[in-house]
């Protein structure tokens, strides 16, 4: 094998911020504690689901007991078991509903959709299964179900996109009617618009905040029921949205923000690089390049496109050996419509924002986490560093209990400081 593949496979191998996670980290010895797992992306993924008990996405509970019966790193184990509890806190809703106890059944469908999406989290790496769309199908469908009994009015909407159009909701803090401070949120890599109500959306509801949730190319309902897959240059999706935003009662035009979480921390600020209308932009955490520590230069990738077989066949190796990298192919795969890593990995050396992020011109948060397992802060503050509008640089450290990526399991303390910043920035 050639030495830049093996280099290459070598820092994939370690993920995006592996190296600064370890030095930052392991040497000061307070790594985060697992909760259950061992595995950092499996135990991530738990503190993920765990986080939502807050806003009454879960129960601590039943994500703990659940958790506890799944075998550590078996995709199987982790639908089968994650799927078991969604379908059995379902039927606790639907009994809830049939003896006319609303609140009941809104909190159980609630639970019931994170517990269906997570459980489907790990099957991406066979498209063809079909209990990726109907795990993910159900998630959204207990959502709604729970909207419908929600204190909270929640449109099902879809955007115009192009030839098509695009899955959302718009949520309203009463019925008034009033023009408010408008938030669009969107999500990332592997979310859906479903889990931002968890995850933002209910926290802005609280402050007063319209907010607009949609789904574009690569995510959610977009996927799976459209087949759009992702693309880069995510201004040609924005635009669309703030269109729609501007169609909206209860939407005041001169304070519409954008949020971006996940992946989403690159999208919404390439969204905003092209879209001048927005009042203020949230990049949760900022990333300015999705290949972070896997980019190699442009000799490098000749060499690997000079040698595709080879090339894939070290990646292919890589993914056997570490579980959160192996997600992050096939689930990337899945989201572009690349065949091969090798593909995937091309495709999103497109992804950055070199050239484009003194384009953004509203006031602009940018998020970083310490113990951001999947990117790095050096990247994080790259994209700070490289706008030319008004920005504010938001760090959540250890001592903040809120340093890991999107500030999962601390959304009370990620809220409080992003809306606060919001509240301060689009009332000026």
């Amino acid at each position: 094998m050639k030495n830049t593949l093996i280099l290459l496979f070598f820092l994939i191998a370690l993920g995006a911020a592996g190296e600064l996670r370890a030095a930052t980290f392991q040497a000061a010895g307070n790594k985060p504690a697992a909760v259950v797992f061992d595995n950092e992306t499996y135990d991530f993924e738990l503190r993920r689901v765990l986080g939502m008990a807050v806003s009454r996405g879960s129960d601590v509970n039943e994500c703990l007991e659940t958790a506890h019966a799944i075998q550590p790193g078996d995709a199987e184990s982790w639908y089968v078991n994650w799927y078991g509890l969604a379908e059995r806190v379902r039927r606790t809703g639907e009994e809830c509903l049939r003896k006319g106890h609303a609140v009941s059944a809104r909190e159980a469908f609630f639970r019931a959709s994170t517990y269906y999406r997570s459980a489907g989290f790990f099957l991406v790496g066979n498209p063809r299964d079909s209990r990726i769309v109907t795990s993910w199908k159900k998630s959204r469908d207990m959502f709604r179900k729970g909207a419908r009994l929600g204190e909270y009015p929640v449109a099902v909407v879809s955007i115009p996109y192009e030839k098509t159009t695009l899955p959302g909701y718009v949520l309203q803090p009463d019925r008034s009617g009033k023009k408010r401070k408008t938030v669009i949120i969107q999500t990332g890599f592997d979310g859906t618009a479903e889990e931002l109500y968890f995850e933002n959306a209910l926290f802005a509801l609280r402050r007063g905040w319209t907010v607009i949730l949609f789904e574009g190319p690569g995510q959610g309902g977009a996927l799976h029921e459209q087949g759009l897959t992702f693309r880069p240059d995510w201004e040609n999706v924005i635009t669309p949205v703030v269109d729609f935003a501007l169609t909206r009662n209860g939407v005041d035009p001169e304070r519409i923000a954008l949020m971006g979480i996940s992946m989403g921390g690159y999208l919404a600020p390439r969204g905003a690089s092209g879209e001048h209308r927005l009042a203020a932009l949230v990049a949760n955490p900022g990333t300015y390049d999705m290949l972070g520590h896997r980019r190699a230069d442009a000799r490098e990738w000749e060499e690997m496109r000079s040698d595709p077989d080879g090339t894939n066949t070290a990646l292919r190796q890589a993914m056997g050996k570490d579980i959160g990298f192996r997600w992050f192919i096939e689930n990337g795969m899945l989201t572009t419509g690349t065949k091969t890593p090798l593909q995937f990995l091309e495709m999103f050396r497109k992804f950055n924002m070199q050239g484009l992020a003194d384009r953004i011109t509203c006031p602009t948060l940018v998020i970083v986490g310490a113990g951001d397992h999947f990117s790095s802060i050096k990247d994080q503050r790259k994209l700070y560093d490289e706008l030319a509008c008004p920005k504010t640089l938001l760090v959540f450290d250890k001592a903040s209990f809120a340093d890991e990526h999107c500030q999962m399991g601390a959304l009370m303390t990620s809220n409080q400081r992003i809306f606060d910043w919001l509240d301060e920035t689009v009332d000026r």
